[in-house]
């Protein structure tokens, strides 16, 4: 059990480092490349510290066989996301942090409800909804509707790459912060696949289920790169980048449910996995549905800690970890 925490402890902290070296690097090659910033939140940066939660999912799906712990990473990731929005809030000065940034950011919001609707839907399909033999069909829905998803911000930006104030592109030393992000996605990589085998060792010794420990110890694991790209923006004032970062990471984790399906032998995913999901899925919603009242519904400032819109996100969140627990 030491061992096992220890070790997950380990993976945890180099996810962390790696992760935040990632962040960085992939701004810098924003930069270097010419590439739009407020699209480099939504889509690089969003893919990049989201690497975690695929290489854990793939290594709980496809090689410990584990759905729940897939599942519960993924799930929750989304809702530990938008807890990173109320603790930014926390330490931002002056008013609520969705009113600082600009309503944009409604249009992903949005479109993560319609993704996380697909996936509530899809843990009480049936086994016949599959192709090529074990995987779901939802698993290509939620691909599709991505991509469709990534056009429609794109359209809706406004901006193509270099429209945004980085200037004329500088190639000179891509190929040097090309070979450090190798160096560090490989150190996130490795991590992310032990972080299952520590996690699974984890529940069999405390006895609770792989549902809750992947939604509370994978999710808290590997959205550090997000706590650490979102702190970093707080601190330069691109609060912009940082709700869009967090959005853009839900809207991508959905995608990540679909290569878990595809890794993982033992039938669809999504129906092998806990129906206790169900409640991260619906908090999920609740919390991004909050995000957009928030971001449309600018009342005054906040008077304490939070605003009235983090405020009810941190109630959401420990609601649904408490009747996770309860659950398990």
């Amino acid at each position: 059990m030491l061992i096992a925490i220890l070790g997950f402890g380990a993976c945890a902290a180099a996810i962390w480092f790696s992760g935040t070296h990632l962040a960085r690097l992939g701004d810098r090659l924003a930069e270097l490349t010419g590439l739009g910033r407020a699209w480099l939140g939504l889509v690089l940066m969003a893919t990049v510290t989201s690497l975690p939660e695929l290489f854990v999912g793939i290594g709980s799906a496809g090689i410990h066989g584990n759905a729940d712990l897939a599942v519960g990473d993924v799930l929750g990731s989304c809702v530990f996301n938008l807890l990173i929005l109320s603790v930014l809030d926390a330490f931002h000065r002056g008013p609520g942090l969705l009113r600082m940034v600009e309503p944009k950011h409604v249009l992903s919001a949005a479109l993560g409800i319609v993704l996380l609707s697909l996936v509530g839907f899809g843990l009480f399909l049936p086994d016949q909804y599959v192709v090529m033999g074990w995987v779901g069909a939802l698993s290509l829905v939620f691909v599709g509707v991505y991509l469709v998803a990534m056009r429609m911000v794109y359209w809706h930006l406004g901006q193509a790459a270099g429209q945004d104030g980085t200037g004329t592109p500088d190639r000179t030393g891509v190929g040097h912060v090309l070979a450090w992000y190798a160096v560090h996605a490989t150190v996130v990589i490795a991590a992310a696949l032990f972080l299952p085998g520590f996690a699974e060792t984890i529940t069999e010794e405390t006895g609770m289920k792989a549902s809750f420990v992947g939604t509370l110890l994978l999710a808290l694991s590997t959205s550090l790169p997000e706590v650490a790209v979102s702190v970093a923006a707080l601190r330069i004032g691109a609060l912009d980048m940082a709700v869009s970062n967090l959005l853009g990471s839900n809207l991508f984790n959905i995608v990540i449910l679909s290569i878990d399906d595809l890794v993982y032998r033992g039938g669809f995913l999504l129906k092998d996995a806990s129906d206790a999901h169900l409640l991260s899925v619906l908090s999920t919603i609740i919390m991004s549905a909050v995000v957009i009242v928030g971001l449309t519904f600018r009342t005054a400032p906040k008077r304490f800690l939070l605003a009235w819109d983090t405020f009810l996100i941190v109630v959401v969140y420990v609601v649904n970890l408490i009747l996770l627990y309860r659950i398990s």
